[in-house]
């Protein structure tokens, strides 16, 4: 098959699918994955998709990718991340964790933290279902949308009785202004609200989060008390977090 017309078919399937894997595509063409990395490569060129670990995806700044793909996009990234933030939290905290598929894997890897199973913290989460072992009063009003995400104003009433040690956020974009961006405009009061009640804010974005568009504005980078990604931030962002003093953790 032609370069050109294999890579015409690569972005229908990210079209229809949102995400694809390196290794769904070198199944899908019958080529080497050293060929379909060279053809993602020269389509991210193009400005036609985003390249993650492991496969692309395209940018909407009015529709998220689907969540069961975003769990496996630069999935060796969160769990890097997940590893160094949850080293930041004493026992018997305290800790806010909204909806997301980095948050998912802090909570995942608070159990595998020695002092979370010997002390274990206090979890309060508004969005997604915990591991059963970590200790949690979970938010069960509101509507559940299709992340799983709990919402509404029962739900930022209950944030709103708590004042906790540690709020955790995910966030879908970062505009280099600082603006921290997300899709769902219900999701984004809530964790207006965990960010109110936290006494420090710990934020979670992997690489790919940097320069990617959303319509929804949550707030500003400058907001966090810690910032943990993977890759160094754009320079813009880098001045904003030294001049409010937030503390940037590369893994």
């Amino acid at each position: 098959m032609a370069q050109r017309r294999r890579q015409d078919l690569i972005m229908e399937l990210i079209q229809q699918n949102g995400f694809v894997t390196t290794e769904q595509l070198v199944d899908q063409f019958k080529v080497t994955p050293q060929t379909i990395r060279r053809d993602l490569n020269e389509l991210a060129k193009q400005k036609k998709l985003r390249r993650h670990h492991g496969g692309a995806g395209i940018d909407s700044s009015t529709v998220n990718t689907a969540y069961q793909a975003r769990k496996i996009m630069d999935l060796e990234a969160k769990e890097r991340i997940a590893e160094a933030l949850v080293e930041l939290i004493p026992d018997n905290s305290s800790m806010f964790i909204n909806i997301g598929t980095t948050t998912e894997t802090i909570a995942k890897a608070l159990l595998e933290k020695t002092t979370c199973r010997s002390s274990p913290t206090t979890c309060t989460s508004h969005l997604f279902s915990p591991p059963k072992r970590l200790p949690c009063h979970h938010c069960r009003w509101g509507s559940t949308n299709r992340d799983g995400g709990i919402v509404g104003e029962a739900t930022r009433d209950f944030i709103n009785q708590f004042k906790m040690d540690f709020g955790i956020i995910g966030i879908s974009g970062i505009h280099n202004d600082g603006s921290l961006l997300d899709f769902d405009y219900r999701e984004v009061r809530v964790a207006q609200a965990i960010i109110a009640n936290s006494n420090q804010v710990l934020l979670a974005a992997d690489h790919s989060k940097f320069g990617r568009n959303a319509m929804v504005r949550l707030g500003s980078i400058s907001q966090a008390d810690h910032v943990f990604t993977d890759q160094q931030p754009p320079v813009e962002i880098r001045q904003l977090l030294t001049e409010h003093n937030v503390q940037l953790h590369i893994v």
